[in-house]
């Protein structure tokens, strides 16, 4: 039996909200300071094994980019407990973390740095990922050079070749042209049926969902309100929402 990769036990997330930026700021040195508390994640349990393919439903507001968060390490629960086994990959903001300074093969090593990833290894992948990019004679440009979408399109490129064990996706992926964001999707496929990777993927879009996971969690203002097929969890959703 595939062991569990993520765990989440009774898990909370709170956010203070306060009513301008000033309050937030003087909160830091006092506790006076008025504000209200919103339950991004209220007691959410589950369980994901080895190479399970499972879609995350809900409206907006709803926390899933808190739970995403908290997986990644971006964030951290207030209550509960959470277990992460295995390389996290995050196809999210695929744009942001470059340093504008450095060309994008420069970028390439810094990204794989920043993700703990060994040079050498980096050194193996760093072909695989240039060509998958398609930037050609861009890749030893500096990166402010660079369009938004070639950004993605090298953000994209480094994140899926670092061999992922969790594959993380936020809706989606728009990084370029249609022929090139159905190589990205080819690709998301490929990972997934070649090398046993655990999807959690993120979507308004039912039929992408059906497409990619078997399995489908529904939150709803926080809460976990469904776990199951994916078939029943696109029902069930759909008639939320209509």
């Amino acid at each position: 039996m595939s062991e569990d990769v993520v765990v989440f036990k009774n898990v909370t997330k709170k956010y203070r909200l306060f009513k301008t930026r000033r309050e937030r700021l003087i909160s830091v040195f006092t506790k006076r300071v008025k504000y209200t508390t919103k339950l991004a994640v209220n007691d959410v349990s589950f369980k994901i094994k080895k190479g399970e393919t499972v879609a995350i439903l809900g409206k907006n507001g709803a926390g899933k980019s808190t739970i995403l968060k908290i997986i990644t390490g971006v964030s951290f629960q207030n209550e509960g407990e959470v277990e992460i086994k295995g390389r996290v990959s995050a196809l999210l903001e695929l744009a942001t973390g470059f340093e504008d300074t450095f060309t994008g093969r420069e970028n390439i090593y810094l990204k794989g740095d920043l993700l703990g990833i060994p040079k050498d290894e980096i050194k193996k992948l760093e072909k695989q990922i240039v060509e998958f990019a398609e930037l050609e004679e861009y890749i030893d440009q500096p990166i402010r050079t660079y369009s938004s979408g070639m950004r993605a399109r090298l953000g994209f490129a480094i994140y899926i070749n670092i061999e992922p064990e969790i594959l993380i996706v936020d809706e989606v992926l728009s990084v370029g042209d249609k022929q090139f964001e159905k190589k990205c999707l080819q690709k998301v496929n490929e990972v997934i049926e070649k090398h046993d990777v655990t999807l959690l993927f993120v979507t308004h879009s039912t039929e992408t969902a059906k497409k990619f996971c078997k399995r489908g969690i529904i939150l709803n203002e926080g809460k976990l309100v469904f776990d199951g097929d994916i078939k029943e969890a696109v029902e069930k959703y759909e008639s939320s929402i209509n």
